[in-house]
């Protein structure tokens, strides 16, 4: 029996936090000196819907804006947070390295994440994730769009049987719950209280997962 954990990457393995605010800094820089953004960086906004799909970001951030600026600044954005990343200027969160290193002697480990691509490689890549990451998913990868589906699909092309979905935002936890895993919330970031209450268990630090699974 294949069991598995499938990890979601921003706010619970890697602090998008500590890259977020320079990359989006740094994209509403370029925006305001083509003229296509006045006044301050929309930071705060970004927090509240921190995890959704970077079409709906853009949506959110620049609801009047056309869909080619949406397009263009998303590029920008993906553009700044993987130098971010390659410049090391983020960070996994406190005792990931132990806990993963653990975890994999008894799961198979896998990420599902609304990244793109590109970013969710540099992240992997920059942190060396395949000693313990067996694949890593993007959003990218199906139509829908929708974390539910993405799981599915992680589940699905690895035949796993038994196992949890670790996250910290109610897609993961419903996620989870459509494919008949454990959810399990973490309590970091961009974690919202009333989306955690729907988890099975939450946790407080990576390392509980070796007590808790």
């Amino acid at each position: 029996m294949n069991k598995a954990i499938i990890f979601d990457m921003d706010g619970t393995l890697f602090q998008t936090n500590l890259i977020l605010e320079p990359a989006l800094t740094s994209t509403f820089d370029i925006l305001r000196a083509k003229g296509l953004w006045q006044g301050d960086t929309p930071i705060e906004k970004y927090r509240e819907i921190m995890g959704v799909p970077l079409p709906v970001v853009w949506e959110t951030l620049c609801p009047k804006h056309s869909l080619e600026i949406r397009e263009e600044s998303n590029t920008i954005f993906h553009t700044k947070l993987i130098e971010q990343i390659e410049n090391c200027k983020g960070a996994l969160y406190p005792n990931a390295e132990q806990t993963l290193t653990t975890l994999a002697e008894n799961y198979h480990l896998y990420i599902a994440s609304n990244g793109q691509i590109a970013y969710l490689q540099a992240i992997v890549e920059t942190y060396q994730l395949e000693r313990f990451i067996k694949g890593t998913y993007s959003i990218q990868s199906i139509t829908s769009g929708h974390k539910s589906d993405l799981v599915r699909k992680v589940i699905e092309e690895n035949n796993i049987h038994h196992g949890a979905v670790v996250g910290d935002r109610a897609s993961d936890i419903q996620a989870a719950q459509d494919n008949h895993l454990q959810s399990i919330g973490v309590r970091f970031d961009f974690a919202q209280e009333s989306e955690l209450q729907k988890a099975n268990v939450v946790i407080d630090n990576l390392k509980e997962l070796l007590t808790v699974l």
